[in-house]
């Protein structure tokens, strides 16, 4: 493939920056961990411990054994908890509770000045996680931005035709665009996890890549794939028109 001169580089990159952070009439879905804060600071620990905990206490197993089953149904579904619910009956929202069940605010790390930088971003702000409810909400209330969001779609609201359905699923990301009244065209989701940019590529949205090097699998793959159409270093690179991080 032909590399683009510098000037022409430069000159993408401000296109594309430009594109993003001008357009009133779209809608922003941001993923939550990794995305508008750092969960491998503080949080991640946590969260590893009170899944393998939950899974312990719902289905009465021991350590090893609860955590090899959170690693199998990850894989196999793309959450811990729809491997519990189908396979062993437990209640999604109880689970969901005892594995996030710690205070966050001493936890928390974002970038600075995310709350003007994400007032002054325009646009419709809706958050999209994987994570629960009361989780996010907490979240997003320390650090000061809870306002900025119009709606917020947890892994409880993942749901097409009785069957949780969390990223990377594309159907339910069609389905969250047609409740809030947008069309695919018109929606960015801003996210660090690869997987579930390529699902909302194949539903039509534009994309971000949040480049963090605590997300699984971050450095499996070199440079830009083809379904992101920007890689930025923070969700303000956004506002800014700084650089995206560079293609390897």
């Amino acid at each position: 493939m032909r590399r683009l001169s510098t000037p022409a580089v430069k000159a993408k990159r401000a296109r594309v920056h430009g594109e993003f952070a001008s357009n009133s009439q779209q809608i922003w879905l941001f993923d939550l961990d990794n995305t508008l804060h750092d969960t491998s600071h503080k949080i991640f620990p946590y969260i590893s411990e009170g899944m393998t905990r939950a899974v312990m206490t719902c289905l009465n197993v021991d350590e090893h054994e609860a955590q090899y089953l959170r690693a199998k149904y990850w894989r196999r579904y793309g959450a811990t908890m729809i491997g519990l619910v189908k396979h062993h009956d437990v209640d999604a929202h109880e689970f969901l509770w005892r594995s996030h069940d710690f205070d966050v605010r001493p936890l928390v790390k974002a970038e600075r000045g995310l709350h003007h930088k994400l007032g002054r971003l325009p646009g419709r702000k809706v958050l999209v996680t994987n994570a629960p409810l009361h989780y996010a909400r907490s979240v997003l209330k320390h650090l000061g931005i809870l306002r900025h969001f119009h709606s917020l779609w947890s892994i409880e609201h993942m749901k097409l035709h009785g069957q949780y359905k969390p990223k990377p699923s594309s159907a339910i990301l069609r389905h969250i665009l047609a409740c809030e009244g947008v069309s695919p065209h018109r929606a960015v989701l801003v996210e660090d996890t690869l997987a579930n940019l390529r699902g909302a590529r194949s539903a039509g949205l534009r994309t971000v890549h949040v480049f963090h090097p605590s997300t699984p699998f971050a450095h499996q793959r070199r440079g830009r794939p083809h379904y992101v159409d920007l890689r930025v270093n923070n969700v303000c690179d956004l506002l800014l028109g700084k650089r995206p991080v560079r293609s390897c």
